[in-house]
C-alpha cells in the first residue's frame, strides 16, 4: 500500500480541486482487490450505478471494504472517480462514508470504502418487512445523523462541499444504524463568498432535485436543503413512501402538495408511516414535517 500524491498536468486543473495542498491517499494493488472480492465474484456484488459495479471485499486483516470500481465504458464515471478521490480524502466526519484509499492500475480504477453492513437506507424503508425494523427513535436517530453530516459538508469542513445528489440510496447505514452520507462523484466546492452557481449539464436524480436546479441548472446550498427536506426528512423517512409515482385516490398532488394539504388542515400525522405505531413521539414527528416543509417552500 502507497500514498498517492497526484500532480495536475498543464491545462488539465481538476475543476473542485481547492488549495495547493498535495493529497494523499492510501493506494490499493490490484492483486490484493482481486483476492479480497474473490475476483470480483458475482456473490461479492453489492450493487451497481453510473459509475459502476460494487463489490464487498475482505482484507488479509479481516477488515470489510466496499470497492467502487469504474466501469471502462463510463466517461461520466471517469469525472466522478476523479470528483470522489479529490473530496472525500479531505473530509473526516462520523455522518459521511470513509474513503480509505483507491486503485489506479492499467485500466482498472476504483475507490476503497468502509463496508456498511445495512447498505442504503432506502433498502430499508421501501421494503414492507425491513421497514418494521426502523421505529421512530431509530429514523429520528437517522434524521438527525443525515443533519450533521450535511452542515459539515456545507459550514464545518475545511471544503464547503454541495452534494448535488442527496437521496436515500445515498445514506447508508452501518451496523448500529448510524447514517453516512456517500456518492460524492457529482459534489461541487464553493470557495470564498460563493452562494450558487449554474451548469448547462444538470446531475442527479430527478424527484430528488430543488425545482431551480431540475429546470435552470442553478446550484447552492439550498439545493441539498431541499433534497433533505422533501426527501429524507419529510417524505421518505417519516412518510415511507417513494417521492417519485407517489399516487392518491382524493387528488392529483404529488407527495409534497400532499404534505402541503395535511399540513395546513393540521393532519401533518397523517404523513406517519402506519408500521411506526405507537413508537412515535408525536413532538419529534411534528417537528421534523415542520422542518422539512421549511425545506421546500418556494421562498426558503
Amino acid at each position: 500500500m502507497y500514498l498517492l500524491t497526484p500532480k495536475n498536468e498543464p491545462g488539465h486543473e481538476p475543476e473542485n480541486r481547492s488549495g495547493d495542498e498535495d493529497l494523499e491517499l492510501p493506494l490499493f494493488c490490484l492483486s490484493t482487490l482481486l483476492t479480497a472480492t474473490n475476483n470480483f465474484s458475482i456473490n461479492n456484488k453489492l450493487g451497481e450505478g453510473g459509475f459502476g459495479p460494487v463489490y464487498k471485499g475482505l482484507l488479509e486483516d479481516e477488515q470489510e471494504i466496499a470497492v467502487k470500481r469504474l466501469a471502462k465504458t463510463s466517461t461520466q464515471g471517469l469525472h466522478e472517480f476523479k470528483n470522489e478521490v479529490i473530496l472525500i480524502s479531505k473530509l473526516q466526519h462520523r455522518n459521511l462514508v470513509k474513503l480509505l484509499g483507491c486503485c489506479i492500475e492499467g485500466t482498472e480504477k476504483m475507490l476503497i470504502y468502509e463496508y456498511m453492513s445495512n447498505k442504503g437506507l432506502d433498502s430499508f424503508i421501501f421494503d414492507k418487512t425491513q421497514s418494521e425494523l426502523l421505529d421512530w427513535p431509530t429514523r429520528y436517530h437517522i434524521i438527525i445523523g443525515i443533519a450533521r453530516g450535511l452542515l459539515y459538508l456545507h459550514q464545518d469542513s475545511r471544503l464547503r462541499i454541495i452534494h448535488r445528489d442527496l437521496k436515500v440510496s445515498n445514506i447508508l447505514l452501518d451496523t448500529d444504524m448510524n447514517p453516512k452520507i456517500s456518492d460524492f462523484g457529482m459534489a461541487r466546492i464553493f470557495g470564498g463568498n460563493q452562494i450558487e452557481a449554474n451548469t448547462n449539464k444538470v446531475v442527479g436524480t430527478y424527484g430528488y432535485m430543488a425545482p431551480e436546479y431540475a429546470g435552470d441548472g442553478i446550484f447552492s446550498i439550498k439545493s441539498d436543503i431541499y433534497s433533505f427536506g422533501v426527501v429524507l426528512v419529510l417524505l421518505e423517512i417519516v412518510c415511507g413512501e417513494k417521492n417519485r409515482g407517489f399516487v392518491n385516490k382524493d387528488h392529483s398532488n404529488n407527495l409534497v402538495g400532499h404534505a402541503w394539504r395535511l399540513h395546513n388542515e393540521d393532519q401533518s400525522l397523517q404523513l406517519v408511516a402506519k408500521c411506526l405505531g405507537e413508537s412515535i413521539n408525536v413532538s419529534q414527528v411534528q417537528r421534523s414535517i415542520h422542518v422539512g416543509l421549511l425545506c421546500v417552500q418556494c421562498h426558503p
